[in-house]
């Protein structure tokens, strides 16, 4: 077993990191299996939350508002990883993200993982679920803890601590790190004819938006003037 390592969780906004947005991220440097620092933050996507995400997290529109700027928190959390590998439950998924976001913010993020839930597939292949919630409820392990990053990675902690000791002699082979591997997309910055044309639409149909302008890519800013389209209608000449 790694004697050091981060477990971390993100909530975010949809599953598609390229598109979707971090909206929480929740973190704790582990040591010889001991938490020694935890890092939790909510992060200002500047967009609602949606309703199905508030349902999932609890994380409402209010509570993001509340949060920090994406750029100030990869740069302080990619310090707070540093050179250590990562533990996740389907890391993947939270890698995707995290490397997308960082690659978006010009910070490096290149990791070695653990994944409890490829080692739960291992080793508990007789399990009908191996969610986090179904394996936490498998062994016991703080059921009443809510669906936010912080609390979930502290469940995928003490879940691979778990399945650690019940299959070290059997299968030790399940606990080696692996490389992970995802291709961020770069995103360009918005082009002055949409800056132009967004702010137009913005004066026109008398919006405010939370989001500025000149930080959004180009992508962002194609689907926000197709959304305003489609909800006010084009600027009629």
């Amino acid at each position: 077993m790694i004697d050091e390592y981060i477990v971390l969780d993100v909530e975010t906004t949809g599953l598609q990191p390229q598109k979707d947005k971090i909206l929480e991220i929740g973190a704790a440097k582990v040591q010889r299996g001991n938490i020694c620092t935890t890092y939790q933050t909510l992060i200002n996507t500047g967009s609602p939350v949606p309703e199905r995400i508030q349902e999932l997290t609890g994380i409402t529109d209010a509570m993001r508002k509340s949060g920090r700027k994406i750029k100030e928190v990869m740069e302080e959390f990619v310090l707070f990883c540093g050179d250590l590998p990562i533990l996740g439950h389907n890391v993947s998924f939270d890698y995707s993200f995290l490397k997308q976001t960082a690659a978006e913010c010009g910070l490096p993020f290149e990791k070695e993982a653990l994944d409890t839930l490829k080692i739960a597939r291992k080793v508990l292949p007789e399990l009908p679920s191996r969610t986090l919630e179904a394996l936490c409820v498998h062994y016991e392990l703080h059921p009443n803890r809510t669906h936010r990053a912080l609390d979930d990675a502290l469940s995928t902690h003490e879940l691979l601590w778990k399945m650690w000791h019940m299959f070290k002699e059997t299968a030790p082979e399940a606990f080696t790190l692996t490389r992970l591997t995802y291709t961020a997309k770069k995103q360009s910055p918005i082009a002055k004819s949409q800056k132009g044309y967004l702010n137009d639409l913005v004066k026109y149909h008398k919006i405010e938006l939370e989001t500025q302008v000149e930080e959004l890519t180009k992508s962002e800013a194609s689907r926000l003037i197709d959304k305003i389209i489609l909800q006010y209608g084009k600027i009629q000449r």
